[in-house]
């Protein structure tokens, strides 16, 4: 005997199949969150991109057999992905790259100085 719901499950079609994959894969690009506003979730891109390239093989292995509907859901969220994941992957770059660090670093160094005594070094006169 089969478990009832309380709510009705979607269709088992190619356009449902595609939409989980979708939101998947913004998910795993952390374009989703589901939590607290400040709290936005890190992205996986290895696991992003193996969401992609699974709708890009869905894509190829279903050439001519899509309604026009779902041509057209493939071929936009890929698109829109791919363009995600590129912006994504360059946000990461930048962020864990040396110069950021170094640019931060030049950003405390900015903060005002407090001239003491001693012209700022720190220590003690008596």
């Amino acid at each position: 005997m089969a478990e009832e719901t309380d709510f009705p499950l979607p269709p088992a079609n190619f356009l449902f199949l595609v939409e989980s994959i979708l939101m998947q894969a913004q998910m795993q690009l952390g374009l989703l969150n589901f939590g607290e506003k400040d709290d936005k979730p890190e992205p996986n891109l290895p696991l992003a991109r193996h969401s992609i390239d699974l709708l890009a093989m869905l894509q190829e292995k279903t050439k001519g057999n899509l309604s026009t509907e779902e041509q057209r859901l493939l071929e936009n969220g890929l698109t829109e992905l791919r363009f995600r994941y590129v912006q994504i992957a360059e946000e990461e770059k930048r962020k864990n790259s040396p110069i950021t660090v170094v640019e931060e670093k030049k950003k405390e160094d900015d903060r005002p100085l407090i001239i003491t005594a001693d012209g700022g070094k720190g220590t003690k006169t008596e």
